[in-house]
């Protein structure tokens, strides 16, 4: 197992841009990414890292966005080599047409 630090590089083969541009793929109309960050994440068991990307909605209401993405980002065939994605989480963010989306992937 490799240690973590925030003073060097991400890992290799980190998915985080992959992983951003399969979920800019699944957003529906009018939901805009954000700046995305990661930060490692391991337990255990399992390294990975945890992946957040906040949303901007057009307009509307966040609340029935937020439980239709979270029910099709839960369904959704996430395809990164070498990690696995263990659990997805949608939030409403701070502001009214915010959403957040954390992504926990890890190691395969």
């Amino acid at each position: 197992m490799m240690r973590w630090s925030p003073a060097l590089p991400p890992r290799p083969g980190c998915p985080h841009r992959r992983l951003r541009h399969l979920l800019v793929r699944e957003l529906p109309q009018g939901l805009a990414p954000g700046a995305s960050t990661f930060r490692p994440w391991a337990s255990a068991s399992f390294v990975g890292a945890r992946h957040l990307f906040p949303c901007v909605l057009a307009a509307g209401d966040s609340e029935p966005v937020r439980r239709a993405l979270h029910d099709r980002l839960n369904t959704a065939e996430w395809t990164l080599p070498g990690h696995i994605v263990a659990d997805v989480v949608v939030e409403c963010g701070t502001e009214p047409q915010t959403l957040r989306i954390e992504i926990l992937t890890v190691e395969d």
